[in-house]
Protein backbone atom coordinates (compact mmCIF):
# COMPACT_ATOMS: atom_id res chain seq x y z
CA UNK A 1 0.00 0.00 0.00
CA UNK A 2 1.21 3.45 -0.87
CA UNK A 3 0.10 6.84 0.31
CA UNK A 4 2.54 9.01 -2.37
CA UNK A 5 0.41 12.45 -1.74
CA UNK A 6 1.74 11.35 2.23
CA UNK A 7 4.82 13.08 3.30
CA UNK A 8 5.33 12.57 7.41
CA UNK A 9 8.71 13.01 8.69
CA UNK A 10 7.94 13.49 12.22
CA UNK A 11 6.02 10.76 14.27
CA UNK A 12 5.02 11.72 17.90
CA UNK A 13 2.57 10.02 20.53
CA UNK A 14 0.75 11.59 23.03
CA UNK A 15 -0.72 10.18 26.38
CA UNK A 16 -3.08 11.59 28.92
CA UNK A 17 -1.17 10.28 31.84
CA UNK A 18 -4.09 8.87 33.69
CA UNK A 19 -3.51 6.99 37.11
CA UNK A 20 -6.08 5.58 39.61
CA UNK A 21 -7.64 8.26 41.90
CA UNK A 22 -6.09 6.25 44.85
CA UNK A 23 -2.60 5.49 43.46
CA UNK A 24 -1.06 8.29 41.58
CA UNK A 25 2.74 7.74 41.78
CA UNK A 26 1.35 3.92 39.94
CA UNK A 27 0.19 5.87 37.17
CA UNK A 28 3.27 8.47 36.88
CA UNK A 29 5.74 5.65 36.76
CA UNK A 30 3.76 3.77 34.01
CA UNK A 31 3.57 6.65 31.78
CA UNK A 32 7.21 7.46 32.45
CA UNK A 33 7.98 4.15 31.30
CA UNK A 34 5.79 4.40 28.68
CA UNK A 35 7.83 7.56 27.54
CA UNK A 36 11.00 5.47 27.62
CA UNK A 37 9.16 2.77 25.62
CA UNK A 38 8.30 4.89 22.75
CA UNK A 39 12.24 6.42 23.00
CA UNK A 40 13.51 2.76 22.41
CA UNK A 41 10.53 2.18 19.67
CA UNK A 42 12.07 5.40 17.05
CA UNK A 43 9.24 8.08 17.96
CA UNK A 44 10.42 11.43 17.70
CA UNK A 45 8.25 12.33 20.00
CA UNK A 46 6.25 12.17 23.38
CA UNK A 47 3.60 14.70 24.48
CA UNK A 48 1.71 13.99 27.83
CA UNK A 49 -1.53 16.20 28.57
CA UNK A 50 -2.17 18.53 30.95
CA UNK A 51 -5.96 18.97 32.79
CA UNK A 52 -6.53 20.29 36.14
CA UNK A 53 -8.91 18.43 38.61
CA UNK A 54 -8.41 15.02 36.82
CA UNK A 55 -6.63 11.88 37.86
CA UNK A 56 -3.95 12.83 35.27
CA UNK A 57 -1.47 14.81 34.97
CA UNK A 58 -2.03 19.00 36.36
CA UNK A 59 1.53 19.65 36.57
CA UNK A 60 3.26 18.89 32.72
CA UNK A 61 6.29 21.02 34.21
CA UNK A 62 7.23 18.47 37.07
CA UNK A 63 6.04 15.78 35.21
CA UNK A 64 8.25 16.18 32.04
CA UNK A 65 11.35 17.29 34.38
CA UNK A 66 11.44 13.92 35.55
CA UNK A 67 10.90 12.47 31.98
CA UNK A 68 14.14 14.05 31.18
CA UNK A 69 15.96 11.44 33.32
CA UNK A 70 13.76 8.42 32.06
CA UNK A 71 14.81 9.77 28.65
CA UNK A 72 18.38 10.43 26.17
CA UNK A 73 17.12 11.24 22.81
CA UNK A 74 12.86 11.68 22.14
CA UNK A 75 11.21 14.95 22.26
CA UNK A 76 9.15 15.72 25.13
CA UNK A 77 5.84 17.86 24.63
CA UNK A 78 3.33 19.70 26.38
CA UNK A 79 -0.73 19.42 24.86
CA UNK A 80 -1.51 21.99 26.31
CA UNK A 81 -0.78 24.13 29.57
CA UNK A 82 -4.00 26.37 29.86
CA UNK A 83 -1.59 29.76 30.28
CA UNK A 84 -4.76 31.74 31.76
CA UNK A 85 -3.52 30.20 35.37
CA UNK A 86 -0.11 30.43 34.92
CA UNK A 87 2.59 33.14 35.37
CA UNK A 88 3.77 34.28 32.50
CA UNK A 89 7.20 34.69 34.16
CA UNK A 90 7.38 31.58 36.40
CA UNK A 91 5.99 29.21 34.04
CA UNK A 92 9.14 30.32 31.24
CA UNK A 93 11.35 30.02 34.03
CA UNK A 94 10.19 26.20 34.73
CA UNK A 95 10.29 25.29 31.32
CA UNK A 96 13.59 26.81 30.63
CA UNK A 97 14.53 24.50 33.38
CA UNK A 98 12.95 21.74 31.93
CA UNK A 99 14.57 22.43 28.51
CA UNK A 100 18.17 22.40 29.99
CA UNK A 101 17.59 19.34 31.77
CA UNK A 102 16.67 17.62 28.76
CA UNK A 103 19.66 19.24 26.84
CA UNK A 104 16.85 21.32 24.43
CA UNK A 105 14.42 18.74 23.75
CA UNK A 106 11.07 20.64 25.22
CA UNK A 107 7.95 21.19 22.88
CA UNK A 108 6.12 23.76 24.78
CA UNK A 109 1.91 23.53 23.44
CA UNK A 110 -0.40 26.43 25.28
CA UNK A 111 -3.63 27.39 24.94
CA UNK A 112 -5.45 31.18 26.00
CA UNK A 113 -8.67 32.38 26.85
CA UNK A 114 -10.70 31.38 29.85
CA UNK A 115 -9.42 28.14 30.49
CA UNK A 116 -11.66 24.90 31.52
CA UNK A 117 -13.10 24.80 35.56
CA UNK A 118 -12.09 29.04 35.45
CA UNK A 119 -14.91 28.70 38.04
CA UNK A 120 -13.75 26.24 40.64
CA UNK A 121 -9.87 27.04 39.94
CA UNK A 122 -9.95 30.94 39.65
CA UNK A 123 -10.52 31.50 43.21
CA UNK A 124 -8.04 29.45 44.41
CA UNK A 125 -5.68 30.73 41.63
CA UNK A 126 -5.75 34.23 41.53
CA UNK A 127 -6.25 37.32 44.17
CA UNK A 128 -8.34 39.68 43.96
CA UNK A 129 -11.56 39.61 41.26
CA UNK A 130 -9.95 37.45 38.93
CA UNK A 131 -13.15 37.70 36.32
CA UNK A 132 -11.49 40.90 35.51
CA UNK A 133 -8.23 38.40 35.25
CA UNK A 134 -6.12 38.66 31.96
CA UNK A 135 -7.03 35.95 29.71
CA UNK A 136 -6.39 36.54 26.30
CA UNK A 137 -3.43 35.93 23.99
CA UNK A 138 -1.33 38.55 25.02
CA UNK A 139 -0.36 36.20 27.98
CA UNK A 140 1.53 34.01 25.38
CA UNK A 141 3.17 37.04 24.39
CA UNK A 142 4.54 37.78 27.39
CA UNK A 143 5.67 34.26 28.01
CA UNK A 144 7.86 33.92 24.69
CA UNK A 145 9.22 37.43 25.26
CA UNK A 146 10.20 36.06 28.67
CA UNK A 147 12.42 32.94 26.89
CA UNK A 148 13.96 35.33 24.29
CA UNK A 149 16.50 35.89 26.90
CA UNK A 150 16.54 39.76 26.98
CA UNK A 151 18.18 41.29 30.20
CA UNK A 152 15.92 43.39 32.22
CA UNK A 153 16.54 47.45 32.46
CA UNK A 154 19.09 48.81 30.64
CA UNK A 155 22.43 49.10 29.77
CA UNK A 156 23.15 49.61 33.76
CA UNK A 157 21.13 47.78 35.59
CA UNK A 158 22.41 45.08 37.91
CA UNK A 159 21.81 43.19 40.74
CA UNK A 160 23.47 41.82 44.02
CA UNK A 161 24.15 38.20 43.56
CA UNK A 162 26.63 36.11 45.66
CA UNK A 163 28.62 35.52 41.66
CA UNK A 164 28.98 39.91 41.71
CA UNK A 165 26.62 42.25 40.17
CA UNK A 166 25.44 40.58 36.93
CA UNK A 167 23.04 42.25 34.68
CA UNK A 168 19.40 40.96 35.20
CA UNK A 169 17.39 38.50 32.77
CA UNK A 170 15.64 34.94 33.07
CA UNK A 171 17.60 32.18 34.21
CA UNK A 172 18.09 29.50 32.89
CA UNK A 173 18.29 30.79 29.19
CA UNK A 174 16.95 27.98 27.10
CA UNK A 175 18.38 28.83 23.80
CA UNK A 176 16.02 27.89 20.68
CA UNK A 177 13.24 27.33 23.16
CA UNK A 178 11.16 30.24 22.11
CA UNK A 179 11.27 28.39 18.40
CA UNK A 180 9.45 25.33 20.34
CA UNK A 181 6.35 27.38 21.19
CA UNK A 182 3.26 25.52 19.89
CA UNK A 183 -0.31 26.93 20.13
CA UNK A 184 -3.47 24.40 20.42
CA UNK A 185 -5.67 26.26 17.99
CA UNK A 186 -9.59 25.23 17.66
CA UNK A 187 -10.86 28.48 15.71
CA UNK A 188 -9.91 30.83 12.82
CA UNK A 189 -9.08 33.84 14.78
CA UNK A 190 -6.76 32.13 17.12
CA UNK A 191 -5.19 29.92 13.69
CA UNK A 192 -4.36 33.36 11.90
CA UNK A 193 -2.87 34.74 15.48
CA UNK A 194 -0.61 31.72 16.37
CA UNK A 195 0.59 32.15 12.44
CA UNK A 196 1.15 35.70 12.56
CA UNK A 197 3.11 35.65 15.62
CA UNK A 198 5.24 33.07 14.54
CA UNK A 199 3.81 29.95 16.81
CA UNK A 200 3.68 26.55 15.69
CA UNK A 201 0.17 24.91 15.07
CA UNK A 202 -1.06 21.91 17.10
CA UNK A 203 -4.78 20.71 15.30
CA UNK A 204 -6.21 17.60 16.28
CA UNK A 205 -9.32 15.36 16.09
CA UNK A 206 -11.09 18.65 17.46
CA UNK A 207 -11.99 22.04 15.97
CA UNK A 208 -14.64 24.74 15.31
CA UNK A 209 -17.19 24.13 12.91
CA UNK A 210 -17.24 28.16 11.28
CA UNK A 211 -20.02 28.24 9.00
CA UNK A 212 -19.86 24.37 8.14
CA UNK A 213 -20.70 20.87 9.67
CA UNK A 214 -17.85 19.31 8.10
CA UNK A 215 -15.01 18.48 10.19
CA UNK A 216 -12.13 18.06 7.24
CA UNK A 217 -13.69 21.62 5.54
CA UNK A 218 -13.40 23.72 8.74
CA UNK A 219 -9.98 22.21 9.57
CA UNK A 220 -8.80 22.86 6.16
CA UNK A 221 -9.71 26.18 6.52
CA UNK A 222 -8.17 26.37 10.05
CA UNK A 223 -5.15 25.35 8.38
CA UNK A 224 -5.24 27.51 5.35
CA UNK A 225 -5.60 30.21 7.56
CA UNK A 226 -2.48 29.64 9.97
CA UNK A 227 -0.43 29.07 6.16
CA UNK A 228 -1.36 32.33 5.34
CA UNK A 229 -0.74 34.16 7.97
CA UNK A 230 2.56 32.64 9.23
CA UNK A 231 3.93 33.33 5.26
CA UNK A 232 6.30 30.36 5.71
CA UNK A 233 7.02 30.26 9.05
CA UNK A 234 6.10 28.00 11.67
CA UNK A 235 5.54 23.93 11.82
CA UNK A 236 2.48 22.45 11.65
CA UNK A 237 1.60 18.52 13.79
CA UNK A 238 -1.66 16.61 13.12
CA UNK A 239 -2.94 14.49 15.91
CA UNK A 240 -5.57 11.86 15.17
CA UNK A 241 -6.73 8.85 17.29
CA UNK A 242 -5.54 5.78 16.17
CA UNK A 243 -6.04 2.22 17.76
CA UNK A 244 -4.27 -0.55 15.52
CA UNK A 245 -5.96 -4.23 16.30
CA UNK A 246 -3.30 -6.07 14.99
CA UNK A 247 -1.69 -7.38 17.83
CA UNK A 248 -4.80 -7.00 20.33
CA UNK A 249 -6.15 -10.32 21.24
CA UNK A 250 -9.90 -10.52 20.73
CA UNK A 251 -10.93 -9.53 24.17
CA UNK A 252 -8.82 -6.21 23.41
CA UNK A 253 -10.31 -5.81 19.80
CA UNK A 254 -13.41 -5.95 21.13
CA UNK A 255 -13.52 -3.18 24.11
CA UNK A 256 -11.50 -1.03 21.28
CA UNK A 257 -13.99 -1.18 18.62
CA UNK A 258 -16.77 -0.87 21.39
CA UNK A 259 -15.05 2.23 23.11
CA UNK A 260 -15.01 4.31 18.95
CA UNK A 261 -18.93 2.79 18.55
CA UNK A 262 -19.61 4.94 22.11
CA UNK A 263 -17.93 7.95 20.65
CA UNK A 264 -19.17 7.78 17.09
CA UNK A 265 -22.23 9.90 17.33
CA UNK A 266 -21.00 13.32 18.40
CA UNK A 267 -19.05 12.96 15.15
CA UNK A 268 -22.11 13.59 13.35
CA UNK A 269 -23.22 17.08 14.17
CA UNK A 270 -21.98 19.68 16.16
CA UNK A 271 -21.75 19.79 19.38
CA UNK A 272 -22.50 22.36 21.72
CA UNK A 273 -22.43 26.50 21.80
CA UNK A 274 -18.90 26.27 20.16
CA UNK A 275 -20.18 23.86 17.21
CA UNK A 276 -17.57 22.03 17.90
CA UNK A 277 -16.78 19.04 15.47
CA UNK A 278 -14.90 15.94 16.04
CA UNK A 279 -13.33 13.60 13.86
CA UNK A 280 -13.86 9.85 14.24
CA UNK A 281 -11.26 7.35 15.48
CA UNK A 282 -9.24 5.58 13.54
CA UNK A 283 -9.39 1.91 14.53
CA UNK A 284 -8.68 -1.39 12.47
CA UNK A 285 -6.07 -3.03 11.27
CA UNK A 286 -2.88 -1.13 10.13
CA UNK A 287 -4.85 -1.96 6.57
CA UNK A 288 -7.68 -0.08 7.32
CA UNK A 289 -6.10 2.49 9.30
CA UNK A 290 -3.83 3.60 6.10
CA UNK A 291 -7.17 3.52 3.89
CA UNK A 292 -8.69 5.98 6.24
CA UNK A 293 -5.55 8.33 6.69
CA UNK A 294 -4.73 7.90 2.71
CA UNK A 295 -8.63 9.52 2.75
CA UNK A 296 -8.06 12.26 5.30
CA UNK A 297 -7.20 15.43 3.47
CA UNK A 298 -5.38 17.26 5.87
CA UNK A 299 -2.31 14.92 6.32
CA UNK A 300 -0.84 15.45 2.75
CA UNK A 301 -0.87 19.34 4.07
CA UNK A 302 1.42 18.28 7.22
CA UNK A 303 4.49 16.92 7.94
CA UNK A 304 4.14 15.69 11.39
CA UNK A 305 2.04 13.46 12.76
CA UNK A 306 0.49 12.59 16.56
CA UNK A 307 -1.20 9.59 17.85
CA UNK A 308 -3.22 10.67 20.72
CA UNK A 309 -3.93 8.17 22.81
CA UNK A 310 -7.86 7.62 24.27
CA UNK A 311 -7.82 8.26 27.94
CA UNK A 312 -9.46 5.41 29.37
CA UNK A 313 -7.02 2.80 28.44
CA UNK A 314 -4.65 0.20 30.37
CA UNK A 315 -0.76 0.65 30.04
CA UNK A 316 -0.66 -2.59 28.73
CA UNK A 317 -2.77 -1.32 26.00
CA UNK A 318 -1.25 1.94 25.17
CA UNK A 319 1.81 -0.23 24.61
CA UNK A 320 0.27 -2.52 21.97
CA UNK A 321 -0.78 0.39 20.04
CA UNK A 322 1.98 2.75 19.86
CA UNK A 323 3.99 -0.63 19.18
CA UNK A 324 1.86 -1.78 16.39
CA UNK A 325 1.52 1.83 15.26
CA UNK A 326 5.21 2.66 15.07
CA UNK A 327 6.39 -0.74 13.14
CA UNK A 328 2.82 -0.97 10.65
CA UNK A 329 1.51 2.42 9.67
CA UNK A 330 4.18 4.46 9.91
CA UNK A 331 6.28 3.26 7.99
CA UNK A 332 3.76 3.53 4.92
CA UNK A 333 3.99 7.27 5.82
CA UNK A 334 6.67 8.17 4.12
CA UNK A 335 8.75 8.22 7.34
CA UNK A 336 12.05 8.55 6.87
CA UNK A 337 12.60 6.08 10.14
CA UNK A 338 10.64 3.89 9.17
CA UNK A 339 12.59 1.39 7.25
CA UNK A 340 15.51 1.18 9.49
CA UNK A 341 12.77 1.12 13.30
CA UNK A 342 11.12 -1.61 11.66
CA UNK A 343 13.94 -3.63 11.02
CA UNK A 344 15.21 -2.86 14.78
CA UNK A 345 11.76 -3.86 16.26
CA UNK A 346 10.99 -7.36 13.65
Amino acid sequence: MSGQSVSINHIAFLTPGNYPDSDPLSGFEKTLQLLAYGEELGFDSAWVRQRHLEPGISSATAFLAAATQRTTRIGLGTAVIPIGFESPYRLAEDLATVDVLSCGRLNVGLSAGRPLHADLIGPLAFDGDWEKYDFSHDRMLRFADNLRGHYLGDDSTFITTPFGPRRPRLQPYAKGLVERIWYGAGSLRSAGWAGENGFNLLIGNVTTGEETDDFFVAQSRLLETYTVAARGRGRVALGRVIVPLDSADPGTRRRYLDYTAGRNERTLTPQGKRRTLFARDAVGTADEILERLFADPILPHVGELRLELPYEFEDEEYRQIIHDFITLVAPELGWPHGESEEKQTA
